[in-house]
C-alpha cells in the first residue's frame, strides 16, 4: 500500500490482469518503497474501519454471545451467594423466631444460628468481592438490601413479642433508612465513606440484637440491656455524624460546580 493511489498518479484506472494475479514470496517479502505508509499491527482495526465500515462496527464472530455468557456467569460468584444466603434466611429466620409462639429456647437457640450465620457473610461477601474483583451491579443492590432486611427483621420480631421496645427498634430502623437515602441524596456530589464508628456500630447491632434472640435469664439478661444501648447511642452518634459529612460534601460539591460555571463563562 502506497500513500499515493494510482489514480491520483496518473495511471490508469483499470488495473493490468499482470496486476490482478497474487505476488510471489519475494514480492510479498520486499521492503516497502520510498514513501510508502508502513501501519503497524495494532492499527489493524483503524485500517478496517477506514477500508470497511461496515466489517468494522461488526463485532467477531460468537462474541456477543461470548460476553452475554461471561457477564452471566460474573453474578454468579462466591460473594453474590452469600448475599443471596443472607437473603433466604430472612424468611426461616422470622419462622423459627416466631415458632411456638416465640418463647420456646431451642426454638430461639435455631433462629439466633440462622442470625449468626446472616451476620458472619456481611462480614465476608463484601471484602471478598473487593479482593478478588467479583463486584456486580446485583451485590451493590443486595448486599445493603440484605442486611437491612436480617437486621430489620429481627428487631421487628423482638418488638411485636415484647422483648424489646418499639422506640428501640423505630430509632435503629429510622437511621438506617435515613442514611442510606441520605447517601442517595448526596451521591451526585460524592460518596460518604464507611466511618470506624459505622462498622463499630454494625457490630454492636449485632451482638445485641443476637443476645436479646437467645432467651438469656440472669446476669446475661442483663448484659444484653447494655450491650443493646450502646447500640443505640452508637446509633444516633454516628447517624449524626453522616448527616454533617452529607452537609459538607455538598457545600463542597456546590462550590466545585460553581467555581468550574465560573471559569467556563471567564
Amino acid at each position: 500500500m502506497t500513500g499515493v493511489p494510482a489514480s491520483a498518479a496518473g495511471g490508469s484506472s483499470q488495473a493490468s490482469p499482470a496486476s490482478q494475479t497474487s505476488p510471489g514470496p519475494q514480492a510479498s517479502q520486499a521492503a516497502p518503497a520510498a514513501g510508502a505508509v508502513v501501519v503497524p499491527s495494532e492499527a489493524t482495526a483503524d485500517v478496517a474501519a477506514i477500508t470497511d465500515p461496515e466489517d468494522a462496527g461488526r463485532p467477531p464472530r460468537g462474541a456477543k454471545l461470548a460476553a452475554a455468557a461471561v457477564n452471566q456467569a460474573s453474578v454468579w460468584n462466591i460473594a453474590n451467594l452469600l448475599t443471596m444466603l443472607r437473603l433466604i434466611l430472612v424468611p426461616g429466620f422470622v419462622a423459627l423466631m416466631l415458632a411456638d409462639g416465640g418463647y420456646d429456647p431451642a426454638w430461639r437457640a435455631f433462629a439466633w444460628a440462622a442470625f449468626a450465620i446472616a451476620m458472619i457473610t456481611d462480614l465476608f461477601d463484601g471484602h471478598i468481592a473487593r479482593t478478588y474483583n467479583l463486584v456486580t451491579d446485583f451485590g451493590k443492590i443486595a448486599d445493603p438490601i440484605a442486611d437491612k432486611a436480617i437486621m430489620g427483621a429481627a428487631l421487628i420480631c423482638l418488638s411485636s413479642l415484647g422483648d424489646l421496645p418499639w422506640w428501640v427498634t423505630i430509632v435503629i430502623l429510622g437511621r438506617e433508612l435515613g442514611i442510606t437515602l441520605l447517601r442517595f441524596l448526596v451521591i451526585r456530589y460524592g460518596v460518604i465513606p464507611a466511618s470506624r464508628g459505622g462498622k463499630l456500630k454494625t457490630l454492636t447491632q449485632g451482638v445485641a440484637v443476637g443476645m436479646y434472640v437467645l432467651a438469656l435469664t440472669g446476669w446475661l439478661a442483663t448484659l444484653r440491656w447494655w450491650v443493646m444501648a450502646a447500640a443505640v447511642v452508637l446509633t444516633v452518634v454516628t447517624g449524626l455524624d453522616y448527616v454533617r459529612q452529607a452537609v459538607v460534601l455538598r457545600r463542597q460539591g456546590i462550590a466545585e460546580r460553581k467555581a468550574a460555571l465560573e471559569e467556563t463563562q471567564a
